[in-house]
């Protein structure tokens, strides 16, 4: 059986720090990898900073192995844009941009949050522009082996993706309207566990569609340990039934040692825990 392989999220972990400083911390703990949300404000940012934000990965040694395409203005409770349908434009553009990133710091895993349903927007219609925007982004992404990923999620009232079927339904119906084969179930365990969906059910129904894998304890979306989810039987489970891909830990963390709790974990594989 193959050891999990473990990345650190950057984005919700460590916020009173500076990514360089959060990419120093995530390697001192031992690990090896790391994922961002889209870490910009803007779909198409200016060249320097693209350009900083790929020396200061570059720069810590760690590989990038998962990035969220511009999910509109998440601190503002935005969840994508890719339902959206005045918004293909600027997804196309976005694309290039990280085409660009992901061809210079090898990264071939691309979370694309589907968009909170619209008001002003018959839900037909924004599914229809779903179909085809990831269509789109799945035909640039696949020129240098990409997968594009479909999550759901929980905590955001007008995000129609809840389940891991709803999920896999999009990602099936973009494969049949548009021939893309190269989306991927992002299985986060918090997420279907809050909602309320039967995590070893789904692993038993779509092991074969997860291509990458995030973690965090329930309540509260702390690190392993800290909530009720079974995370070691979980993570166990993928393992045993070969899945070989990555495993982020997406949890929030401040203070000095945000991956402490490492160290003691149970889960299987982590750097410097107590059980390998």
């Amino acid at each position: 059986m193959e050891t999990p392989r473990y990345a650190v999220n950057c984005s919700i972990m460590m916020k009173d720090r500076p990514p360089e400083q959060r990419l120093a911390a995530v390697r001192e703990a031992g690990f090896e990898a790391v994922e961002f949300w889209w870490p910009f404000a803007e779909s198409t940012p200016p060249e320097h900073e693209v350009e900083g934000f790929v020396d200061t990965v570059r720069a810590s040694g760690l590989s990038l192995v998962g990035l969220n395409l511009y999910a509109g203005d998440m601190p503002g409770g935005d969840r994508g844009v890719v339902s959206w349908p005045d918004h293909a434009d600027e997804l196309r553009a976005h694309t290039a941009v990280v085409r660009r990133i992901a061809e210079a710091l090898g990264c071939r895993s691309f979370n694309a949050l589907y968009g909170n349903r619209r008001a002003d927007v018959p839900d037909a219609e924004q599914d229809a522009a779903a179909v085809l925007a990831l269509g789109a982004v799945a035909g640039e992404l696949a020129k240098i082996g990409g997968t594009v990923l479909i999550e759901p999620v929980s905590g955001a009232p007008d995000y129609p993706l809840l389940t891991a079927d709803d999920a896999v339904a999009v990602i099936d119906r973009v494969g049949d309207e548009t021939g893309a084969d190269n989306l991927g179930l992002l299985l986060d365990v918090y997420h279907l566990a809050v909602n309320g969906d039967d995590v070893p059910a789904v692993l038993a129904r779509h092991r074969d569609r997860v291509s990458h894998v995030q973690v965090a304890d329930a309540p509260g979306r702390g690190a392993p340990g800290t909530g009720a989810l079974p995370l070691r039987d979980w993570v166990l489970d993928l393992t045993a039934g070969g899945y070989d891909g990555w495993t982020a830990l997406e949890h929030a963390g401040e203070g000095p040692g945000p991956l402490a709790w490492a160290r003691s974990s149970d889960l299987p594989g982590l750097p410097g825990a107590r059980t390998a």
